[in-house]
């Protein structure tokens, strides 16, 4: 008769509590969730300024996880911060170095931007004409670079907000000006040769625009030859200002008066012919 043998079994042994165990575990989890916070903040941090050095990081951290493992925990732990701890000074200091160039480059493409237009003005300024306002043969001048010569006179003699918009579609007005006094000042450039002088219509033209749509407060008209009598005769109606060749010389020679020299208003016109 066959007896069945009773299998043994072996008591596992009892838990026995360890403080020291304990202690050891609650230090190793307060490290890693410090360890996570810290990493988490700085990748957010970087994650928005610099993603190449976030990815970094996030690499980091996958190999401090990958660490985990329960044999030797708490070396691999120790291990991980250790190169957590090194990947955020790398990090931290790649970041500096980041900005630092940027900023560089960007003080340098401002210099660099800044000499561009430095030479540009240069350049133009070399290429615009000059003037003399003191001996100059008006009716050497073609119609734009007289323009601009009338200008020139009344910035020389105080003028400010000078322009020349004189061209088509100008309404008559050639040049634009504030006078010392404040007055706006609306000067018409007649560049004629001393045989073609300007006559009622051109003055007529003028009249219509100067006060109604340039606002003038003292309109001129300026030219390199003279007026016929029925034009003198309107610009003293309306209030406009004559500068003929010889004014226009006297003017430029400092001899003579300046148009808001001459003229108080257009109630009180002065003609100079």
């Amino acid at each position: 008769m066959t007896i069945p043998v009773r299998p043994e079994y072996t008591a596992r042994p009892r838990y026995r509590f360890s403080t020291r165990s304990t202690a050891r575990w609650f230090v190793i989890a307060a490290l890693t969730v410090c360890g996570a916070g810290l990493t988490l903040r700085v990748l957010a941090d970087a994650a928005r300024e610099h993603p190449l050095v976030a990815a970094l990081v996030v690499l980091a951290c996958v190999a401090v996880a990958g660490c985990s493992a329960p044999a030797r925990r708490s070396l691999r732990i120790r291990r991980a911060a250790r190169r957590t701890a090194r990947t955020l000074r790398c990090a931290a200091a790649t970041a500096v170095e980041t900005a630092e160039t940027a900023e560089a480059e960007a003080a340098a493409a401002a210099a660099e931007a800044e000499a561009v237009a430095e030479a540009e003005a240069a350049a133009a300024a070399a290429e615009a004409p000059v003037y003399e306002v003191r001996g100059v043969d008006y009716t050497l001048l073609d119609a734009y670079e007289f323009e601009q010569a009338v200008a020139d006179l009344c910035e020389r003699d105080g003028c400010r907000d000078v322009q020349v918009v004189g061209g088509a579609g100008d309404l008559g007005a050639d040049v634009l000006a504030t006078a010392p006094d404040g007055r706006r000042v609306v000067i018409q450039c007649k560049r004629y040769g001393p045989t073609n002088k300007v006559g009622s219509q051109d003055m007529q033209r003028f009249g219509g625009t100067c006060f109604a749509v340039h606002e003038a407060q003292l309109a001129a008209v300026v030219t390199t030859s003279e007026y016929t009598q029925p034009a003198v005769e309107y610009a003293e109606q309306c209030g406009i200002l004559c500068f003929d060749r010889q004014a226009l010389d006297d003017w430029s020679a400092g001899t003579g008066p300046a148009p808001w020299d001459t003229a108080y208003g257009v109630d009180d016109p002065a003609v100079v012919a």
